[in-house]
């Protein structure tokens, strides 16, 4: 017999007894044992939760103190009755409900369960067995606030109470400048960045709810937020960019290497950015180091091999990081491609193996990994950026080979990535989809591989009465595929409204008899998908805002169409010109709404290029 909802995530074990408990206006917590500190967050908010969902007070006793009441609904909690560390069990009966964890966390975790019940039953709960436990120790999110998007300090908070209701238990917030490094005001001050007081506080934050904090702190690749700056130019790889296998970099990407600079840089901004973090370990990034070797490491490049270079600088890193106390973490899309160098790495660095299409050979690199004995995170994500309204099949398929082939090949950990790329264009519960599915997969790949995705994010993401958003999310983030032009890594509409008339026609070939009907039937296909959004029902502070978000990323979607048709000559460019105050103003407001005023200018301009283009062109 199963739950006719389902939980996210879904336990690995759960009967249904085919009774109810019905729950009293007044009953007990019962605290078995010892107390401990690092259970009260746990059950003062299943206190508060009863209080707010079900309108029941229930007081918190110890065992002592609730002798007397046996003839009174209790919900004991017990420690150290399972034998997986964040596992629990849960038990209802007819008249009482049970806990048992080996830990706090496994407490924490069994909490969450019962919201969940509590949300979905309300105060006639089944009575049930369930016995669970994560299958990754290491369940993780990372967020890009790099990109343009900062978040505010409540919009953080508000997305790890959900993330950690799905039993995430890591975090991390990718950085490249948005720390606000007290030496380095020049590379941060337009875009409102993360102070160390803000960190301090998220961690305390993520710790209460059994989320680890990871500090990161890109320190190879990527540093052209520095290297742009005439303060750091110096320690750059192409000081004025240069021409690559991966095309022009137009700015300085890289640190160089063998600049004894690079590295004394890296000393200080990890000296000042670690102490505000309790966790042990240390993203480093290093990824996509693109123009190593076409610079000022060409020579030592051609004599030892960029794989080696590149090796030699991660090691010293290594060393920095290992000096901190902290377990080094890095991006493992560089090493993977020189499988000679693989075994070099120490065993005391976590590789971080990412990739975002569905077929990406997690397979075959975790192999390669865990054959040397590297420990590993297979490193997927939610297909949000470089689309609007997300990739939805592509996720999924991404999100479970990676879950699948990471316990296959033994990875410790499962960290879903969420990017930002060109402008950070698509709001943020466009990645609740991939958020939730990861989380599920993470914590019990069996019991969650099949899951009704619509119905689990309308109900644990949206809390959609009428269960509807998760699936609108779902077929709008599907539109992509509508027009026949798939694109690696992003969607053909996202580029149709980020490049010029000239830039696409040179990048896509637009046959008209072929593309203009599946355009139309894409804009069909929209206005069906967002007839529901009116009748939504989510009990949400911020329904309304959701509601924008997503007519927003639709109009823009619809818009994309439009446009791909005026270039064809199917569409009157006066109609495409009248949409943009609308597209503009709305950006504005839905960005403002969870998110700091640094970096809205950077993306907002690639609207307003977008809208020059409808201005100045009438055709092509």
């Amino acid at each position: 017999m199963t739950l006719p909802t389902t939980l996210l995530p879904q336990p690995r074990e759960l009967v249904l007894l085919g009774a109810r408990l019905p729950l009293p206006e007044k009953g007990l917590i019962v605290l078995a044992g010892e107390y401990e500190e690092d259970l009260h967050f746990s059950v003062r908010s299943l206190q508060q939760y009863l209080r707010e969902k079900a309108g029941l007070e229930w007081d918190i006793k110890t065992d002592s103190e609730a002798f007397g009441f046996a003839d009174g609904l209790f919900l004991k909690i017990r420690s150290g009755g399972d034998q997986h560390t964040q596992g629990y069990t849960l038990s209802i009966s007819q008249d009482r409900i049970d806990v048992k964890a080996a830990s706090a966390s496994g407490v924490f975790y069994a909490v969450q369960t019962i919201k969940q019940l509590l949300t979905t039953y309300g105060r006639h709960l089944p009575a049930l067995r369930c016995r669970d436990w994560p299958d990754y120790s290491q369940r993780g999110v990372m967020l890009d606030i790099s990109r343009d998007k900062v978040p505010t300090i409540e919009t953080l908070y508000d997305l790890v109470d959900i993330l950690a209701s799905w039993k995430i238990n890591q975090l991390q917030l990718y950085n490249e400048h948005t720390f606000a490094y007290q030496n380095h005001q020049t590379v941060w001050a337009n875009a409102s960045p993360m102070t160390a007081e803000q960190i301090c506080s998220l961690d305390t934050f993520c710790q209460e709810r059994f989320i680890e904090l990871v500090p990161n702190q890109n320190s190879f690749g990527h540093m052209h937020r520095w290297l742009m700056h005439d303060r750091y130019k110096h320690l750059a790889e192409c000081p004025q960019g240069c021409d690559t296998a991966k095309g022009l970099f137009e700015q300085p990407f890289t640190l160089c290497p063998s600049d004894p600079g690079s590295l004394k840089l890296l000393r200080e901004l990890y000296d000042e950015f670690l102490h505000n973090f309790s966790s042990e370990q240390f993203n480093v990034g290093c990824d996509e180091t693109f123009d190593l070797g076409y610079g000022r490491s060409k020579a030592l490049v051609e004599k030892v091999g960029v794989g080696r270079v590149y090796l030699d600088f991660l090691l010293k890193i290594h060393q920095e990081v290992n000096a901190r106390g902290r377990t080094m973490q890095f991006w493992g899309d560089i090493i993977i491609n020189h499988p000679e160098l693989v075994s070099e790495l120490p065993r005391d660095a976590i590789a971080l193996e990412w990739g975002y299409e569905a077929e990406h050979p997690f397979a075959d690199h975790g192999a390669r990994f865990a054959k040397v004995g590297i420990p590993f995170y297979v490193c997927p994500g939610t297909s949000s950026w470089n689309t609007i309204a997300g990739r939805t099949d592509n996720a999924l398929e991404n999100l479970r080979n990676a879950a699948e082939n990471g316990l296959k090949h033994g990875a410790v950990g499962y960290l879903n990535t969420d990017w930002g790329d060109n402008g950070h264009w698509q709001p943020l519960p466009v990645s609740y989809i991939g958020f939730g599915y990861g989380a599920a997969l993470g914590w019990a790949y069996e019991a969650n591989v099949d899951l009704d995705i619509g119905e689990t994010i309308s109900a644990h993401a949206f809390h959609d009465r009428k269960r509807i958003m998760g699936q609108l999310a779902y077929d709008l983030g599907n539109v992509y595929q509508s027009t026949g032009m798939l694109v690696p890594n992003s969607s053909f509409l996202f580029w149709i409204l980020q490049l010029t008339p000239k830039e696409i026609t040179a990048r896509f070939d637009l046959k008209r008899d072929y593309l203009a009907p599946r355009l139309r039937e894409t804009l069909e296909r929209i206005t069906a998908i967002m007839e529901p959004l009116s009748k939504a029902r989510m009990e949400r502070d911020d329904e309304n805002l959701i509601q924008r978000e997503f007519s927003w990323s639709a109009a823009m979607l619809r818009h994309a169409c439009q446009r791909a048709l005026w270039l064809m000559g199917e569409y009157p460019v006066d109609k495409l010109s009248q949409e943009m105050p609308y597209l503009l103003s709305e950006h504005k407001t839905i960005w403002h709404a969870r998110n700091r005023p640094g970096g809205f200018e950077d993306s907002h301009a690639r609207l307003q290029r977008m809208a020059l283009d409808c201005d100045t062109i009438s055709g092509v």
